[in-house]
C-alpha cells in the first residue's frame, strides 16, 4: 500500500500493490545461448514438453490475474474499512476535545489545560500504538495566544503532508483524510542507538484524519489522528503468502495432471511411431499392443490391421517379383540355345548373300542385323534380372576414367562418322581422374551415354568432360541435339522409355541401356543424372566416389549451365 490522494470522509484512497523494481536482463553468453537453443529444440521435438509448458504458463497467467484481482479487492476493502473506523473514532475524539475546550473556565492556564486535555482525551494509552495524535496551531491562526504543540511519541508534525493541512484550513467543517507512508522507529531500535547514531525505522501505511477545533482565546487549532495500518499490512502479508502458496500448489497440480494426461497420449503415439519405423525398416511382423476399447486402443488396432494388410501385399508383391525375375531369367537362358543355332544359320546365310538374288540377300542382311539386336536385348535382360535379384557384383580397382572414355570414343567412331558427329574429349595436359571402379561396368555406362548423345545429337558435335576432386570423379557427356522436355530428365532412365515413340533406333539399342547404366551407377554408390532443354541439347553426368564406398556430397562438374561453366567450354 502506498500514499493515496487527498479524500473527503466519504472517499477511499487507492491502495496499490507494492512496486517491483525491474532489473536489467542479464547479458546472454555462450552458455545461455546453448540452453535457449536446447529448449527450442526440446519444444519442437517433445509434445509432452509443449503441453506441460503451455499449461504451466497459462495456469500461471490465470492464477496471477485471479490472485492479483482478489488481492486488490481485499486490500481496498481493508483500507476502506480502516478509513471508516478512523473517521468515526476521530470524529468522536474531536467532538470530545471541542466539548472540553468549550467548558474551559480559565483555570488552570490554557496551555496546561490544553496539554492535559490532549494527553487525557486524545492520546492512546501507554503501550497502545494503534493511534497517534498531533495537536498544533492552524496555519491560518492569527491569534496572539499560543499553545505549544502536542505530539505522540514516534511521530511529528513533519509526518502530516502540507496538502492535508491546507485542506483542513480551507474547509474546517469537514474531516480530511489521507493515506500516507509513515516512518517510525522499529520497536527494537528504540533506546538502543548509540549517541550520535540514528535508530533504524520502518515505513508502514497509515491513515491520517485531520480536523479543526476552536480554542477559547487562542482561535483555531488542528488535530491530526494517525492510525498505522499494522494489522492490515500483516493481514495482507498473510493473504499474499496464502495466495502464492495456493497458486504454486494449483499450478503444480495442473502441470502434473497435464503431464500425466499427455503421457497417457504421447506414450502410445511414440510406440506407434517406433513400430512404424521398424515396419518401414522391413520388420513386417512388428505390431502394437492394443488393449481396451478407448481411442488409443482403436489406434493400435487400426495400426495392426494396416500392418497386416501391408505385410500381405508386400509378400504378394515379393512373390510376384520373384516369379517375374525367375521367368525373365529362365526365358533368357532358355533362349540362348535356340539363338545360338539361329545365329549359326544366319551367319551362314549372311556369308552367302552375294550368291543370292537381291531380295534374298537383303533378307539375310536384315536377319543378321536383327539377330545382333536380339542378342543385345537378351544380354540386357539377363543383366537387369541380376540387378533385380540383387546378384550383381562389383570388381573394383583404381582406374583412370580418361583411359575408359578414350576406349569408348574409339569404339564409337564408326557410329559418329555415320551420324556426322565429332566426339571431343576435353582434357588438360597430364590430367588424370583415378577412381576405384568396376572398369567393365563404367565403360558400359559411358559407351551408352556417348552412343545416345551421337544418336540424338542431330549430327552436331558431342563433348565429353572428365573431372575430379578430393572425394569424387565425374564424366559429363553433352550433345547439342533435340534436348529434353520438362520432366523428361527423370524418365530417360525408365526401362524401354522413348522421348519420341515414333523415332527409330538407328544404332540397334535395346531400350534398357540407360536403366542398366543407372543401376551400375547406384552399384558404385554414385549418381547418374540428366539435364536438357528443347533445342539446347542435353547433358548426362556420371559421378562416382574416388574411394570405393566413400561418401558423395557433390560433383566436380556442373550438370546445368546455371551451376557454372565447364572447364574449357566456349562462351
Amino acid at each position: 500500500m502506498t500514499s493515496g490522494p487527498l479524500t473527503e470522509e466519504t472517499e477511499a484512497p487507492d491502495a496499490s500493490s507494492p512496486e517491483v523494481e525491474a532489473g536489467a536482463a542479464p547479458r546472454g553468453d555462450g552458455f545461455v545461448v546453448r540452453q535457449v537453443k536446447a529448449l527450442v529444440d526440446l519444444w519442437r521435438r517433445s509434445l509432452r514438453f509443449r503441453v506441460v509448458t503451455s499449461t504451466l504458463i497459462l495456469g500461471l497467467v490465470v492464477v496471477s490475474i485471479i490472485s492479483l484481482t482478489m488481492y486488490r479487492s481485499i486490500a481496498d476493502g481493508l483500507v476502506d474499512n480502516r478509513i471508516k473506523l478512523a473517521q468515526t473514532e476521530s470524529r468522536k475524539l474531536t467532538d470530545d476535545a471541542q466539548a472540553g475546550f468549550n467548558g474551559y473556565t480559565g483555570t488552570p492556564e490554557l496551555p496546561v489545560f490544553a496539554s492535559n486535555l490532549v494527553n487525557r482525551t486524545l492520546k492512546a494509552p501507554a503501550g497502545d500504538e494503534s493511534r497517534y495524535v498531533i495537536f498544533t496551531r492552524s496555519i491560518d491562526n492569527s491569534s496572539d495566544v499560543r499553545i505549544p504543540s502536542e505530539e505522540s511519541d514516534d511521530v511529528s508534525l513533519e509526518s502530516v503532508p502540507a496538502s492535508l493541512r491546507q485542506a483542513v484550513s480551507a474547509d474546517p467543517s469537514r474531516q480530511q483524510t489521507m493515506v500516507i507512508d509513515l516512518d517510525r522507529p522499529t520497536p527494537d531500535a528504540v533506546g538502543s542507538a548509540f549517541p550520535g547514531q540514528s535508530a533504524s525505522s520502518e515505513t508502514i501505511p497509515a491513515v491520517v484524519v485531520g480536523s479543526q477545533v476552536e480554542v477559547p482565546s487562542a482561535d483555531k487549532y488542528d488535530i491530526y489522528f494517525i492510525y498505522p495500518m499494522d494489522q492490515e499490512e500483516a493481514t495482507l502479508g498473510t493473504i499474499s503468502r496464502s495466495f502464492i502458496l495456493g497458486a504454486l500448489f494449483l499450478i503444480a497440480l495442473v502441470s502434473a495432471i497435464a503431464y500425466i494426461v499427455t503421457s497417457m497420449i504421447v506414450t502410445p503415439v511414440r510406440r506407434a511411431a517406433a513400430a512404424a519405423e521398424r515396419l518401414s525398416a522391413g520388420h513386417l511382423n512388428e505390431r502394437m499392443s492394443a488393449r481396451g476399447h478407448d481411442d488409443l486402443a482403436l489406434l493400435g488396432q487400426s495400426f495392426n490391421e494396416m500392418a497386416d494388410n501391408l505385410q500381405t501385399q508386400i509378400r504378394q508383391l515379393e512373390g510376384l517379383s520373384r516369379v517375374q525375375q525367375r521367368f525373365v531369367s529362365d526365358v533368357s537362358h532358355e533362349l540362348r540355345t535356340p539363338l545360338t543355332t539361329i545365329r549359326m544359320a544366319a551367319d551362314l546365310l549372311h556369308s552367302s548373300r552375294d550368291e543370292m538374288d537381291p531380295i534374298s540377300g537383303r533378307s539375310a542382311e536384315l536377319l543378321h542385323d536383327e539377330l545382333d539386336r536380339f542378342e543385345e536385348l537378351l544380354a540386357d535382360l539377363l543383366e537387369i534380372s541380376r540387378y533385380d535379384a540383387g546378384a550383381a557384383v562389383l570388381e573394383q580397382d583404381p582406374v583412370d576414367l580418361f583411359a575408359i572414355i578414350d576406349r569408348v570414343v574409339a569404339s564409337t567412331t564408326s557410329i559418329a562418322d555415320a551420324r556426322g558427329s565429332e566426339v571431343t574429349v576435353h582434357r588438360a595436359p597430364g590430367q588424370t581422374a583415378i577412381a576405384e571402379v568396376d572398369a567393365r561396368r563404367i565403360e558400359r555406362v559411358l559407351r551408352n551415354l556417348v552412343v545416345n548423345a551421337i544418336e540424338h545429337g542431330e549430327g552436331r558435335p558431342v563433348n565429353v568432360w572428365v573431372g575430379s576432386d578430393d572425394e569424387a570423379a565425374a564424366v559429363l557427356v553433352e550433345d547439342h541435339g533435340v534436348g529434353l522436355k520438362a520432366g523428361e530428365a527423370s524418365l530417360v532412365f525408365n526401362r524401354f522409355w522413348r522421348a519420341d515413340p515414333a523415332r527409330t533406333r538407328t544404332t540397334g539399342g535395346s531400350g534398357l541401356g540407360l536403366a542398366i547404366a543407372l543401376e551400375d551407377a547406384r552399384l558404385h554408390h554414385g549418381w547418374l543424372q540428366a539435364w536438357g532443354e528443347p533445342g539446347a541439347g542435353s547433358r548426362f553426368r556420371l559421378t562416382v566416389p574416388k574411394v570405393a564406398g566413400g561418401p558423395l556430397a557433390g560433383s566436380p562438374l556442373p550438370l546445368t549451365p546455371r551451376e557454372g561453366d565447364l572447364p574449357g567450354a566456349s562462351a
